[in-house]
């Protein structure tokens, strides 16, 4: 069963932007596995971030990293929820979160789906 469905996308340089004049929001939004990533992976994990948020019913109270996109030895993009994510998720009866992620002309994309039992 669906239980979510939430889709984002980023602007590459204008996110590269952001992180240039902010450098705290790198530390911010990401966990140290994400950060030392380039600009157009981190965009596209900021974009799943807000898109799995999206998928959860846009809930208050989430920390940015009770939510990590880790890569798959295969290469695939897989989403880690933990803290106050993890119980929102499993409070929605979440058994399964799919991630995608596309990067094309300087937009980052993620589509998350969010399935239950």
């Amino acid at each position: 069963m669906i239980v979510g469905v939430g889709v984002d996308v980023c602007d590459v340089a204008r996110f590269e932007s952001s992180l240039r004049r902010t450098p705290e929001l790198r530390q911010r939004l990401f966990t140290p596995g994400e950060r030392t990533l380039p600009p157009h992976s981190l965009a596209a994990r900021f974009a799943a971030k807000e898109a799995l948020v999206k998928a959860m019913g846009a809930p208050t109270g989430l920390g940015w990293h009770d939510a990590e996109v880790v890569t798959e030895p295969s290469g695939r993009p897989t989403l880690v929820l933990r803290g106050s994510v993890l119980a929102v998720a499993e409070g929605l009866g979440v058994t399964r979160a799919h991630l995608s992620l596309s990067h094309d002309a300087g937009i980052a994309t993620a589509f998350v789906v969010l399935e239950g039992g």
